[in-house]
């Protein structure tokens, strides 16, 4: 089938398109070139003076995985407050911060999303998350696998093995939950908060295993480098949302000794102590940082005013943040001894000031960062905010006098310690299509998704244009997925199954001896039950499966 999207606007970064009229085939699914030959058109769409973009990607959001569904169990009111009808074309559902599978991917697609990755898969619950992703409709999936407190890595780095050991240990996790990267979660804290330690520094010892957070970082990025993954280490720093934690986030990014390296929701590791609350925006100097060493990427997560649900495996920071719930229920729990999570509702007000600043400093960042291929548009979905606010998010980036407005109604004192109002730079189109589209699908190395040129996957979203960026981005005019008709005037007509990526780097197989004596001496379940087979993510007919060459190997 032939389907030709005709003089439209388009905005396509990756093939270096900014704004220019031109007209999209889409074959099978794929983008084609011009047809030389007059080749009859199975469906035509007139996008004049519309504006076209290739489908947008979450590059961090909790969509699947134990901890969402705790989230969920715990905030029946947002559920009742924001239930979904069914129609002919759609299931019902509910859910405001958390929403339920279907009505996860139904409001992204309706906001011309069309992928989105899970930034914390367990490998030991690696299984339930993808069973649950695979019940998300529309999106493609994938995830990033949680490492850095695992009993098992601890041990082998008290027990001083060699990088290559290790690398083959990161190698087979990934294989055997079926990830397309590796992610950090408050280096040794999660593990450290088991032994009674309530806080870990950059350079502080985990009490049982002697290894600091610095060494877990350096040793796991270098790993993901050698390993060839594309997506550089996924960073949840050490001290999130703790006053003076920017000087902890420099020191990462000083330190790593120019590794590849992503630091995630950066917003909340971007904290000074200066002033009357000893509460300060370290903005500027984090983003003045990043522009120097173009190892570093980061996604900012931005927070956004009103009623959501932080959803974390950062057991200790949330154990901390618990007295803060609101409403007042919490939890935090262990998982395997190897990692933990933290669910605590949280209502970010405009008009306290601790939270006007983060959302001034999250602001702050997204404007200084000068090169939009290296930050990811994010809230941390649903910890900053859901993600359905993104729309809204794009204005403020976008209207400068919209930005100043809002922030003239934010907690006086706030006002006053942030430098938002002096700051002119508005995001362009183009820009926003390199943060939601091109940007993000280069950093996790999806080579045929973010951009419009031929070969790419019929992702394709189209807008009518707006002035008010903010009503532009909440309703698509058309949104296709794999090149299929999914979205019409911001409304689900059609359903299908998108696919999940995952790299698969080369390992030395002898690994499994010792990690066979180690799950039959420590964990619950066995080795061969730990591994996903790749038939287990199709076998229900939800979507496919796509592996993505690690770097060096032949595409």
């Amino acid at each position: 089938m032939l389907i030709k999207l005709t003089g439209g606007t388009v905005y396509d970064p990756a093939s270096g398109i900014d704004g220019q009229q031109q007209d999209i085939y889409i074959q099978d699914g794929r983008i084609v070139n011009k047809p030389v030959e007059d080749i009859q058109v199975d469906r035509e769409y007139d996008l004049k003076g519309k504006t076209v973009m290739a489908g947008a990607i979450d590059m961090h959001t909790h969509i699947g995985g134990g901890k969402v569904n705790i989230a969920r169990t715990l905030m029946p009111e947002g559920h009742r407050a924001d239930p979904v009808a069914r129609t002919h074309s759609t299931r019902s559902g509910c859910g405001h911060a958390t929403p339920s599978t279907f009505v996860t991917g139904y409001r992204y697609a309706e906001m011309g999303y069309t992928t989105g990755f899970e930034p914390a898969v367990l490998p030991t619950n690696a299984r339930q998350a993808h069973m649950e992703m695979a019940d998300i409709p529309i999106l493609d999936k994938g995830g990033y696998i949680m490492l850095g407190s695992d009993d098992y890595l601890l041990r082998m780095m008290a027990a001083k093995k060699d990088q290559k050991a290790i690398n083959d240990y990161v190698a087979w996790t990934i294989h055997a939950a079926k990830g397309i990267g590796v992610k950090v979660v408050n280096a040794g804290g999660i593990s450290a908060f088991k032994f009674n330690q309530r806080r870990l520094d950059l350079d502080e010892q985990n009490s049982h295993y002697g290894v600091t957070p610095r060494a877990i970082l350096k040793t796991l990025a270098t790993a993901v480098k050698e390993l060839g993954i594309a997506h550089p280490l996924h960073v949840h720093g050490c001290n999130l949302g703790v006053p003076g934690n920017m000087n902890t986030t420099l020191d990462t990014i000083q330190g790593i000794g120019g590794l590849p390296l992503h630091l995630t929701h950066i917003q909340f590791h971007s904290y000074g102590t200066e002033g009357d609350f000893k509460f300060s925006s370290g903005a500027a100097q984090i983003a003045e940082t990043i522009n120097k060493n173009k190892n570093i990427t980061v996604d900012v997560g931005q927070i956004m005013f009103g009623q959501t649900v932080t959803a974390s495996g950062d057991s200790m920071i949330q154990f901390i943040n618990h007295k803060h719930a609101s409403p007042n229920k919490w939890v935090t729990m262990d998982i395997e001894c190897d990692a933990g999570c933290g669910i605590v509702p949280f209502k970010y007000k405009d008009q306290n000031f601790v939270n006007a600043l983060q959302w001034a400093i999250g602001l702050e960042t997204f404007l200084l960062v000068d090169d939009p291929w290296r930050i990811s548009l994010t809230t941390d979905h649903p910890n900053g905010a859901p993600f359905t606010s993104y729309p809204h998010l794009i204005r403020l980036l976008m209207d400068r006098s919209f930005r100043n407005e809002v922030l003239s109604t934010i907690h006086p004192e706030a006002q006053k310690m942030t430098t938002l109002a002096s700051i002119n730079r508005e995001y362009s189109l183009q820009e926003i299509a390199i943060m939601t589209r091109a940007g993000a699908a280069r950093l996790i190395g999806l080579k045929d998704r973010g951009g419009l040129g031929s070969g790419n996957w019929g992702d394709v979203t189209v807008y009518t244009d707006n002035a008010d960026r903010q009503l532009m981005f909440e309703k698509p005019a058309y949104v296709f997925k794999d090149g299929e008709l999914v979205v019409k005037d911001g409304k689900i007509v059609h359903t299908k199954w998108g696919t999940t990526h995952v790299v698969k780097p080369d390992f030395d197989v002898s690994v499994e001896k010792d990690l066979r004596k180690y799950f039959d001496r420590f964990l619950t379940m066995k080795l061969d039950n730990f591994k996903i087979s790749d038939d287990e993510i199709t076998e229900d007919g939800r979507g496919s499966l796509t592996v993505h060459p690690t770097k060096g190997e032949a595409v």
